[in-house]
């Protein structure tokens, strides 16, 4: 009886006349009322059944905005309420002409109170609907009963059937308003991780290469000039890497990390001990080894002040470590490890970072189940 709880706009608009249909069951009682010979009564049932039929439409308007509103309180049920006690009057209005014809408001009555009443009382409410439409042709002499009790029951619970489909889809937009909200965070959050450690790893590059060609340019002007122009490809890269990160196509390789970890510790004069080839490493493991490689050897050259570092490769793998200063915190205030633990805990990898045993420097390593 009641426009279906969740509308696309075009329903709010015109719902009222998917409604009004719904009012054709009131010809019995309007049919009833013109057979009755009293003209008083017969007058005043037909201004109650068009009133009647007003009110309903309206109250369904008012049922689109409580069904809009986050809880069934306040000042819309108020309204509610005094539209069903509206609609009561007038259905009291229509008994002397119409007799048991008038029961027919009580099913519409019914299905609104269900849609815009807080369950707690649209359902005792509904209850004791049918049970007036049942009981009263059995004890009003002269009244038949035509299954306005079962009627009333039938309409109450499809308004409640949609009522409780509404609340499901609504809960349902709302999580998936939540689902979109995490997607959306986690993609920046994707999207920070990378910016660091790629920012993070060639501007380090590019300081320890310009403090290089700085203090070259008193003793060996060439290799300065190479070192300016290294600094150029550098800049270049970086930018076309924080391009493609925020286009969401970034990518690393596994030798082209080694081959930058050599570089990078060439120009820090850290003396590195690194992998020829890494042929050996699974095609799902490169990326994660390539990443660590790259945070590792960031901090290696931005922290340690180390003299010697060494890369190690397994299928299963990838170990780095330095002989430079640790003093317990070097590595773990910012957000590259930790980036980097979530890039092994997606593989059910693992990862360690730390002193190295009974030996100065730091040591990172991450292994993968084989």
């Amino acid at each position: 009886m009641v426009a279906p709880a969740t509308e696309p706009d075009w329903g709010r608009k015109y719902g009222w006349i998917f409604a009004a249909v719904w009012l054709f069951y009131l010809s019995e009682t309007v049919s009833a009322l013109l057979k009755q010979p009293d003209m008083l009564w017969r007058t005043v049932g037909l201004a109650a059944v068009v009133a009647f039929g007003v009110a309903y439409l309206l109250m369904v308007r008012l049922a689109s905005l409580i069904r809009r509103s986050p809880v069934r309180t306040g000042p819309f049920v108020r309204r509610a309420t005094i539209g069903i006690a509206i609609m009561l009057a007038l259905f009291g209005l229509q008994i002397p002409g119409a007799g048991a014809h008038a029961l027919t408001c009580l099913v519409y009555i019914a299905a609104f109170a269900m849609v815009s009443l807080p369950l707690t009382a649209a359902i005792p409410f509904a209850a004791l609907l049918v049970a007036v439409s049942e009981a009263l042709p059995a004890i009003v002499p002269g009244w038949d009963d035509n299954g306005y009790g079962l009627a009333v029951l039938l309409g109450s619970l499809a308004t409640w059937g949609i009522r409780l489909a509404a609340e499901r889809q609504s809960r349902l937009l709302v999580a998936q308003q939540e689902i979109a909200g995490l997607a959306v965070q986690n993609e920046r959050a994707r999207i920070a991780n990378d910016l660091h450690d790629i920012l993070g790893h060639s501007l380090t590059v590019v300081t320890v290469k310009a403090e290089l060609a700085q203090r070259l340019l008193d003793i060996d002007l060439d290799r300065a000039r190479k070192e300016l122009a290294d600094l150029e490809g550098l800049a270049r890269d970086a930018l076309a890497d924080v391009r493609s990160t925020a286009m969401g196509m970034r990518g690393i390789s596994l030798p082209g990390e080694i081959a930058a970890a050599r570089e990078a510790l060439a120009a820090a004069n850290v003396e590195a001990s690194l992998p020829g080839a890494a042929d050996e490493v699974p095609s799902r493991n490169r990326e994660l080894f390539a990443w660590t490689i790259r945070e590792a050897v960031t901090n290696i050259v931005r922290h340690s002040k180390a003299r010697h570092a060494s890369v190690v490769i397994s299928p299963a793998s990838v170990e780095i470590t330095d002989d430079g200063v640790f003093d317990g915190q070097i590595g773990f205030g910012g957000q590259g490890l930790a980036g980097l633990r979530r890039r092994a805990e997606a593989l059910g990898g693992h990862l360690t970072a730390g002193g190295r045993e009974g030996e100065a420097g730091f040591r990172v390593r991450v292994e993968v189940p084989t």
